[in-house]
C-alpha cells in the first residue's frame, strides 16, 4: 500500500517542530528599560490559559495567572512572558514550585521593586487552589 501525498506531508509536519512549538522552546524573559523609573507605578498582568502537568498522577493543571508588579529598572515584554510560560505546558510540577519558580525567573529578570504572582488553579477532584507568592516592598501608588 503506498502512502498518498496528503499523508506523507501530514507525517512530516508531525517530526518537524511547528512555528508555535519553536518559539515556546526557544523561549526568553525579555525586557526593556522602565520608561518611568523614577515613578512608582503597578503593572498587572493576566494569563487564563496556563497549563502544567500534575507531578503525582500526570493529568493537567489549569491556572490562571495574575501578575502584579512595581518596575524597578525593567519591564517584561508581553509576547515573551507569554511564550516563557507556555513552556510550562508539558512539565510535571507542583502548583506551589511552579508558581515561586516563574516568580523567581521575572524576579531576576526584572529586578522589580516588588512583585506578587498569584496561581489560582482550577478546581481538580473538588479541591480549588490559589498559590499566592511575593517578592520586594511594596510602595503606594
Amino acid at each position: 500500500m503506498s502512502s498518498s501525498p496528503a499523508s506523507a506531508s501530514a507525517s512530516s509536519l508531525t517530526q518537524t517542530p511547528m512555528y508555535g512549538e519553536r518559539a515556546i522552546a526557544e523561549a526568553e524573559l525579555i525586557c526593556f528599560d522602565n520608561p518611568r523609573p523614577g515613578r512608582a507605578y503597578e503593572i498587572s498582568i493576566e494569563l487564563p490559559e496556563f497549563t502544567c502537568k500534575c507531578p503525582f498522577s500526570g493529568y493537567p493543571d489549569f491556572a490562571v495567572l495574575r501578575l502584579i508588579y512595581q518596575p524597578g529598572p525593567r519591564v517584561v515584554e508581553l509576547k515573551a512572558i507569554k511564550l516563557y510560560v507556555n513552556s510550562y505546558r508539558d512539565r510535571s510540577i507542583s502548583h506551589e514550585e511552579v508558581t515561586n519558580r516563574i516568580l523567581d525567573d521575572l524576579v531576576a529578570a526584572t529586578d522589580p521593586q516588588w512583585m506578587q504572582l498569584e496561581a489560582d488553579f482550577h478546581p481538580r477532584g473538588n479541591v480549588h487552589t490559589v498559590v499566592r507568592a511575593s517578592h520586594g516592598t511594596r510602595l503606594a501608588c
